[in-house]
This record gives structure tokens, sequence and C-alpha cells, in this order.
């Protein structure tokens, strides 16, 4: 008996044709339309002998004298092996790909915020970019052991997140696809806030004998998606503060440099900038606009980059009330442009 590696290439796309005919019609598939339905250019009479064989290796049968064929047990075993490692290979590649691209970007924002410290002789920040649009693209749920599944979760933009999830039981592999295609079929090109308790009601309803593993696999999409979650925020030029008189005394100082220390409240100053409705260009705060406490005596210059699929990070400077508004604009509109030029570069 062949395995899904030792059927050969003529034969593999002749039943994966049969039997996405059959899913999608549940008629039986004849010759002929298999014959219209690949592009092997092959006669009925050829792909006749070819579905004899797959018929003796007991990958399809026929149901009725005379009839079209429809895929047997060993077919859909062969069929799902083969739509899984596909998958698996195409979560993979995404996953290594987004990996790498990540790494250059982290190098290349610190990078960006010396050179915006240097350039401004003022305190500045740039957060790495994540995803305000958390829509899902696809999700991949694999058995890692007898008590723990893996789900996989790619977002728009090809961002890829990993949640263990814990079973009572072991899944075998025709739960695990009804489980995928159910929610690939409901939650593809869905936002998160879109998820709500109807859907999810309908979802565990669907799942059957399952529903608390669909539960526990919506609460890991919740869980990984949410904004920030993998946030990094680089900084540099602390010290430029003490530069200026009016923020150079022990106190003022000391508070604007825990702020970049410890970079909770910076995490807050991003969350407002990047939920302000005007978000799509340069923001000013004074003195006690900005949610940053310590930095009552400043003013943050904040500015939102782009790089595509709702990928956005904060670039912040921090100085003086009296600084130089008209340099700090200017070279924040410079290094975004030069931002979305070099992350486009490298696609």
């Amino acid at each position: 008996m062949e395995s899904i590696n030792e059927l050969d290439g003529r034969k593999s796309k002749i039943l994966h044709a049969i039997i996405q005919n059959y899913l999608e019609t549940g008629e039986p598939v004849g010759s002929r339309t298999i014959s219209k339905y690949t592009d092997l250019n092959l006669s009925s009479a050829t792909i006749r002998n070819e579905m004899a064989d797959l018929e003796e290796l007991g990958y399809i049968m026929q149901p009725h004298t005379s009839a079209g064929r429809i895929p047997s047990d060993q077919g859909y075993r062969w069929y799902v092996d083969r739509l899984m490692a596909e998958k698996e290979q195409e979560v993979t590649e995404i996953r290594e790909q987004m990996l790498e691209k990540a790494d250059k970007m982290d190098q290349l924002l610190k990078q960006a915020a010396k050179v915006l410290a240097n350039n401004t002789n003022y305190a500045t920040m740039i957060s790495t970019p994540t995803y305000n649009r958390n829509k899902i693209k696809f999700i991949q749920l694999s058995q890692v052991d007898e008590t723990q599944l893996i789900a996989v979760i790619v977002m728009e933009g090809n961002i890829v997140k990993n949640q263990i999830v814990t079973v009572d039981e072991p899944l075998g592999s025709e739960a695990l696809l009804k489980l995928n295609m159910l929610l690939n079929t409901t939650l593809n090109g869905m936002s998160i806030e879109a998820i709500n308790l109807g859907l999810i009601a309908r979802l565990k309803d669907q799942a059957g004998i399952h529903s608390g593993v669909m539960n526990d696999v919506l609460d890991a999409v919740a869980n990984v998606i949410q904004l920030s979650d993998d946030m990094e925020i680089y900084t540099s030029g602390t010290t430029n503060i003490f530069k200026y008189p009016e923020l150079s005394d022990k106190q003022s100082a000391q508070e604007i440099i825990s702020a970049f220390e410890e970079k909770q409240q910076l995490t807050a100053l991003v969350t407002q900038t990047m939920q302000s409705s005007e978000n799509k260009g340069i923001q000013v705060y004074i003195g006690d606009e900005s949610k940053v406490a310590n930095m009552k005596d400043c003013s943050v210059v904040t500015a939102t980059y782009e790089l595509g699929e709702g990928m956005q990070g904060t670039i912040g400077i921090v100085g003086p009330k009296r600084m130089d508004y008209e340099h700090v604009m200017k070279t924040l509109k410079t290094l975004m442009a030069e931002l979305d030029e070099i992350y486009h570069r490298r696609d």
C-alpha cells in the first residue's frame, strides 16, 4: 500500500481533484470531470486508468456500477494528512520570515532612537510596531501530546502567535480537522472586537462534545492578540535632560529618568498616542496634557509611524517646554518616512 509520499505526482493531483470535487458537490466523480478539473491535460482514458489504480490502492471506491468514484476513509486520511502538512509548513515559513524581519527591525529602531537623540539633543523613545487591526488570517490547532494542543494564530500582517491549550483527553485527527475547519470558516478576517458572546456560543454549539476545547481555544485567541503584548520601547538621550536648567534640578531630572527606565509610563504614552483620533499626524503634549505624570515640566512630541497592514508604532521626543518645536517636527517627519522606506525595501 502506498503512503502519502509514495503516490506519484499524477496520482496525487488526480486524487486531490476527486476529493475536492466530491467535497464541493457530494456527487461521485467521473473521469470526464477530472479531465476538466486538473491542469494535467490528460485524456479521459488515461485518467480512468489512474483512477482504477487509485481504487486498487484503496484511496477511492465506486459506490455503484458505472458510477464515478468517491473517497474512501484511506483517501480522506491522505487528504487530511496532506492538508495539515501544508498548513504546518506554511506556518513555519511565515514564522521564520517574520522572526528574521522583526530582529532586523529591532536593531533599526534602537539605532533610530540614538540618531534622534543626537539630532535633537532631547530624550527620545521608539516603540516596536504592534498591530492595530488585529484581524485573524487563520488558526492551526495541532496535538503536542495527550494533554496539550498548540494553537498557532496567524494575524493580519503575517504575525504568528502561539498558545498552549490544555485538554482533558487526546483529540483524534478528525476532531482536530473539524475544529480547524470550524475556526477558520468562522473567524478568518475577523477582529477580536467582533468575536462576541453570540458567536462564541454558536462555535461551542457547533463543536459539540469538544465545546470545552473550543472555549479554551477562543480564550487563547483573545489572550495573544491584545495590543502591545510584545511591545518593546527603546530609549536614548536621557542624560540630555541635564542640558536644560529648568529640568536639571534633582527632583525633576530624577522623575524623568525614572519614567524612561521603568517604561510603564512610556507604555501609557504609547497607548495614548495610538488611541488618539489624530494619530495620523504629530501630537504635542505640553505639561499636564501628557499621561506621563513625571513629565509635567516637559513637552512631549509624539508621532505614529505605519508600516502597512495595520502595523503601527510610536516615536516620542521629550524636552523642555521651550523646545525647538519646528526642528523636532521636521525631524520626526523625516524619520517616519525613512522607516517606511526601509521597511518596504526589505519586503
